[in-house]
């Protein structure tokens, strides 16, 4: 059972939403003639990721400059479902690829940070937010609950899950993913150090499943309009560094760095069963009678309507 599955290695346009939509349009005949099922995007690629923003934020107050920042940054968010998510499920059919794209969501005045869910045939399916904003993600992102644990199935490749940026040192949260049966784990993310690809290194080894990392490219802080105290002079502000990994741990695909670009790679599933084997830590090799996750999925919403 052989696919081709891709990391779409882009960054939010400065342009605004509508731009960096036509960018991920721009891959359609690429997409189409690798033959690709399965995309997977960075965190925040539609809506964008303001590094080196505060948003006038210091201990005790917050600037009215900060404010207009956020709610420019606010307009630039999308409603899920709306607009973008129709044109990415004509985009999914048009291309048959299963979608899988960091956004930043509005709901109301809050933002989330989103992974969603787009199939050729369904269209939308649904999102996740992320759980645990990083650091100071926090001033401008609410959490997500665990309503958001979804795991689609897919005509191919079968269950997909993931987990956006930071969440996946989350252990508890992996543990998860894993017991849901997943066959690819999808990891949106800016984080382009080298100890991610030992992350997802580990994730492949672990979960002994596929593993699919798409990491923002944005260049220079000069050419993307960002202004990043104590940055070095013409390094990029985020370098990209997508991969691929296979059940064993094995980077089969990339890094990709320096760059934008599509990068793919052909996996078989049955590597899965076959990795299993003599590790499958929610089966065989998981000890129930000692170790016991609880997980709550339902939706936490703050104000209940009784009828």
């Amino acid at each position: 059972m052989k696919h081709n599955v891709a990391a779409l290695q882009i960054g939010a346009s400065p342009l605004g939403t509508k731009a960096t939509m036509e960018k991920i349009m721009s891959y359609e005949s690429r997409i189409k003639e690798l033959n690709v099922q399965l995309v997977v995007m960075p965190e925040a690629t539609i809506g964008g990721y303001p590094k080196g923003s505060t948003f006038g934020t210091y201990l005790g107050y917050r600037t009215q400059s900060g404010r207009e920042e956020f709610a420019k940054y606010h307009r630039s968010a999308i409603s899920l479902p709306g607009p973008e998510t129709e044109a990415l499920s004509d985009f999914s059919k048009r291309t048959g690829a299963t979608l899988v794209i960091g956004v930043i969501e509005k709901d109301g005045a809050t933002l989330y940070c989103t992974m969603i869910y787009i199939d050729p045939e369904v269209g939308y399916i649904g999102k996740h937010r992320k759980l645990m904003p990083t650091a100071s993600e926090r001033l401008v992102w609410g959490q997500g609950d665990g309503s958001g644990l979804i795991t689609p199935d897919n005509k191919h490749l079968g269950k997909l899950g993931g987990a956006i940026c930071w969440e996946n040192y989350m252990p508890l949260y992996r543990a998860t993913m894993y017991a849901k049966g997943i066959n690819v784990y999808c990891a949106p993310t800016v984080d382009d150090r080298d100890i991610w690809k030992s992350l997802m290194r580990t994730i492949g080894t672990e979960g002994r499943l596929f593993v699919i990392s798409a990491v923002q490219f944005l260049p220079t802080p000069e050419e993307c309009g960002l202004d990043l105290p104590e940055w070095e002079k013409g390094k990029n502000c985020i370098n990209g560094g997508s991969v691929i990994v296979n059940p064993y741990g094995d980077i089969i695909a990339g890094p990709l760095t320096g760059e934008e670009g599509l990068l793919t790679a052909e996996i078989d599933l049955d590597m899965i069963v076959e990795a299993r084997y003599d590790l499958d830590v929610t089966g065989h090799y998981a000890r129930n009678d000692i170790f016991k996750l609880t997980v709550d999925e339902r939706p936490k919403d703050g104000v209940s309507f009784i009828n």
